[in-house]
C-alpha cells in the first residue's frame, strides 16, 4: 500500500474483497476509469472481476436516468469469482447516477458522489424534489460529497484547456481518490495516459496526469477520508499475466489456433454489439497471417467465412442474437459441406433489437437447434472472461478434426467483463489435429476418418484433389450431387454421428462437493461465478449440496445423465427462461427445477442460495 504523506492518524483495515460501482453519465468516461481500476488491482495482485452496464443509446440526454453508464468491479483474494452482488462502494457522478444506484445497495455502504453535480437542474433530471445530499434520505449510508467540479478546476487553473476540456478530466479526479483508499499505484494509469494522449494532445494527457495526482493528495490529505482499506491478494500461478475481456481473449483464441495450425485466420464479421471488439481486436494483428473483412451485412459474413474454409484456411464469424438468425440459412450449408468453421456468439437480451447492451443466455435453443432440416453441429458455452479463450481454443480444434462449424456461446457480461489471464506456454497449447489426406489415386472428397467420421480438408490448388462444393446433397464417398433417398438418410447419420462421437473429446464432469445427496446444482456458461460462490456460502451453513458447470452443451458429456441422477433434485439456474432446463429434460427424462432471471443482468450468488435455501430448507 502507498505510504500517507502527512502523519495524521488514518484507520487501515485489511478485506478479503470489496465491490466498487462507477456510475455516472455516458460522457463522463466511466468505462475508461473503471477499465483504468481493473488494471490497477490487477498489477497490485488482486483477483478481480468485472461488470460494465451502459445504455444503449449513444448519447442519451446529459444528467438523464436513461442515460446512466455504470461499471461494476469486485477484487480481493481468491473468493472473487462474479463482480459482485451490491456495491460496498458507490462512486457517482451525479444525482441520476445516485438514483439509479441506490436501490442496490445496502444500508451502511459507501456513496462518494460529486457534489457539484447536485444542482436545480441535475436534481430535478434525476427525480428529486430535494437535495438528498442535505435532507436526510441519505443518513443510512456513509455519503462524502466531493466538489470535484470545482477542485478539478482549481488544479488546472494555468491551463489552456477549455473550461470544457477541464471537466472532462473530473473522472481521473475521483478516480485519485479511490486508488488512495484501496492503496493502488497510479504508474500504470500516468503510463496509459501518457500513452493514449500524449501523441495528439500532451497537454490534455498531462491534465488528466495531474488531475489524477490531485485526486489523491485530496484523499490523503482532507480530514473526511479517515480510512483506507488493504484487499488480500490472490495466490497465483507463476507466469505473465494480462487483463483480458472476454471478446479479447476469444480474439486471441482465434490466432492462437491459427498459428498451431500453420495457417491464415479469415475473420468475415458485420458489426454489432456486443461483439464488435472481437473484429477490432484482430484488425490490430493484421500482420500476423490474420485476414478481417467486414462485410455488408451478417449473410455475407458468414459466407466469406464459408469461403475461406473452403480455401484451406482457419474460419471463423461473430456475432450476437439477430445476427445469429440471419446466419442460420448459411450454417446449414457449412453443415452439409462439412467445413471447419468457429462462430462465437455473445449473447444479449432479447428478441429482436432487445437489449443490445445487456446480458441474456437465452440464444441456447437457437444454437442448438435453429436451422432447417437435420442440421447437428457442435455447441459450447465459455464460463468466464478468461475461459473465452480456453473455450474458443477448443472450439477451434474441435471444427478442423470434425470438420464441422462450432458455436460458441460468450454474452454481454463475459464478453464486456475482465479478469487477470495467464499467458500460456506453447507446451501448455492442445494438440491440433486434421485428417490425413490419402494418396491421390485413393482420394474421394467424402471418404471419411474411420475415427472422427470427418471428411479429408482439401482445398483449391491442391492438384488431383478437386472437389464440388456447395449445398446440395452429395453421393456419400464420391461427392457427385445426389438425389437419392436412401443416399440422403445414410449422410444424415452420418453427420449427426460424426457429431456425436465428439462427446469422446469431453472430459469427465467435474462435481463440487459430494458425489450424491439432495440437490445438485447443474450451471452453465456465465453463471459458473455465481453458482459456485452460493453453493460455498451454503456449505457454511451446514447444506449439503453440490453443483457442476457444463461447458460442452451440445453433445453434452457422458457422464452427465449418471451424475443428475444421484442426487434427489437438480436446480438449473440459467438467465432465460429455462432452455437449458428444457434440453436437459428432453435429454435425460428428468425434471431439474429451475431458476430464471431475464433483466438483462447476471444472477448473482445471493439470488442462487436463496433459491438453495428455499429448496433445502422448505422456507
Amino acid at each position: 500500500m502507498n505510504n500517507t504523506k502527512n502523519s495524521r492518524n488514518v484507520c487501515v483495515s485489511q478485506l478479503d474483497s470489496v465491490t466498487v460501482r462507477f456510475a455516472g453519465d455516458s460522457g463522463d468516461g466511466i468505462q475508461l476509469v473503471g477499465s483504468q481500476f481493473a488494471n490497477a488491482t490487477a498489477i497490485a495482485g488482486n483477483e478481480l472481476s468485472t461488470l460494465p452496464d451502459y445504455p444503449a443509446e449513444i448519447r442519451a440526454p446529459a444528467g438523464s436516468l436513461a442515460g446512466v453508464s455504470g461499471f461494476q468491479i469486485s477484487f480481493g483474494d481468491e473468493s472473487v469469482l462474479t463482480p459482485g452482488n451490491k456495491p460496498d462502494v458507490l462512486l457517482a457522478m451525479n444525482p441520476a447516477a445516485l438514483a439509479v444506484n441506490l436501490k442496490n445497495m445496502d444500508k451502511g455502504s459507501v456513496i462518494i458522489t460529486n457534489s457539484d453535480a447536485y444542482t436545480a437542474v441535475g436534481l430535478e433530471k434525476a427525480g428529486y424534489k430535494s437535495n438528498p445530499l442535505e435532507d436526510g434520505s441519505l443518513a443510512n449510508y456513509r455519503v462524502i460529497g466531493v466538489p470535484v467540479n470545482t477542485l478539478a478546476a482549481g488544479v488546472l487553473k494555468d491551463s489552456t484547456l477549455t473550461p470544457a476540456q477541464v471537466l472532462k478530466c473530473k473522472n481521473f479526479y475521483l478516480l485519485g481518490i479511490l486508488y488512495w483508499m484501496y492503496g493502488l499505484p497510479l504508474e500504470a494509469t500516468q503510463t496509459w495516459i501518457k500513452t493514449k494522449f500524449g501523441k495528439k494532445s500532451p497537454e490534455l494527457a498531462a491534465a488528466n496526469a495531474k488531475v489524477l495526482e490531485a485526486g489523491f493528495d485530496y484523499a490523503e490529505t482532507t480530514e473526511i477520508f479517515d480510512a483506507r482499506f488493504q484487499l488480500k491478494k490472490s495466490p497465483v500461478t507463476k507466469g505473465k499475466y494480462r487483463n483480458l475481456t472476454g471478446n479479447e481473449a476469444a480474439a486471441y483464441a482465434l490466432i492462437t489456433a491459427a498459428k498451431l495450425l500453420k495457417k491464415k485466420l479469415f475473420y468475415g464479421s458485420y458489426p454489432i454489439t456486443p461483439a464488435t471488439e472481437i473484429l477490432q481486436t484482430l484488425s490490430k494483428h493484421r500482420a500476423n497471417d490474420v485476414v478481417v473483412f467486414q462485410a455488408e451485412d451478417e449473410i455475407a459474413a458468414i459466407c466469406s467465412s464459408i469461403g475461406a474454409a473452403f480455401a484451406g484456411e482457419l474460419a471463423a464469424t461473430g456475432t450476437s442474437g439477430p445476427g445469429l438468425s440471419l446466419k442460420s440459412e448459411a450454417l446449414g450449408l457449412a453443415v452439409i459441406a462439412e467445413l471447419p468453421l468457429v462462430v462465437v456468439n455473445v449473447q444479449r437480451g432479447g428478441p429482436s433489437t432487445g437489449l443490445p447492451t445487456k446480458t441474456e443466455q437465452s440464444d441456447l435453443l437457437q444454437a442448438v437447434y435453429g436451422r432447417h432440416g437435420e442440421s447437428p453441429l457442435v455447441v459450447l458455452a465459455a464460463t468466464s472472461p478468461a475461459d473465452c479463450f480456453d473455450t474458443t481454443l477448443e472450439a477451434a480444434r474441435i471444427a478442423v478434426k470434425y470438420m464441422t462449424p462450432v458455436v460458441v456461446l460468450t454474452n454481454a457480461y463475459l464478453s464486456n467483463g475482465s479478469e487477470p489471464f495467464r499467458i500460456p506456454k506453447l507446451s501448455e497449447l492442445p494438440k491440433f489435429q486434421t485428417s490425413p489426406l490419402p494418396k491421390v489415386e485413393d482420394y474421394k472428397c467424402f471418404m471419411r476418418d474411420p475415427e472422427t467420421l470427418a471428411r479429408p480438408w482439401t482445398y483449391p490448388g491442391l492438384a488431383g484433389y478437386e472437389y464440388r462444393a456447395g449445398g446440395l446433397e452429395k453421393q456419400n464417398v464420391e461427392g457427385n450431387i445426389s438425389y437419392d433417398a436412401l443416399n440422403h438418410e445414410v449422410m444424415t447419420n452420418l453427420r449427426a454421428d460424426k457429431i456425436a462421437r465428439v462427446v469422446k473429446e469431453i472430459p469427465a464432469t467435474k462435481i463440487n462437493g459430494p458425489d450424491e445427496g439432495e440437490l445438485l446444482v447443474v450451471g452453465w456458461g456465465s453463471t459458473y461465478g455465481a453458482i459456485t460462490t452460493a453453493i460455498t456460502e451454503a456449505r457454511k451453513t451446514g447444506l449439503k449440496v453440490s453443483s457442476v458447470h457444463i461447458k460442452h452443451i451440445f453433445p453434452m458429456p457422458a457422464d452427465l445423465g449418471t451424475i443428475m441422477r444421484r442426487f434427489r433434485k437438480v436446480l438449473v439456474p440459467e438467465e432465460n427462461s429455462g432452455q437449458f432446463r428444457m434440453l436437459l429434460r428432453s435429454t435425460y427424462m428428468l425434471e431439474p427445477l429451475g431458476l430464471n432471471k431475464v433483466q438483462g443482468q447476471p444472477l448473482n450468488s445471493d439470488e442462487v442460495l436463496c433459491k438453495i435455501q428455499e429448496i433445502l430448507r422448505g422456507n
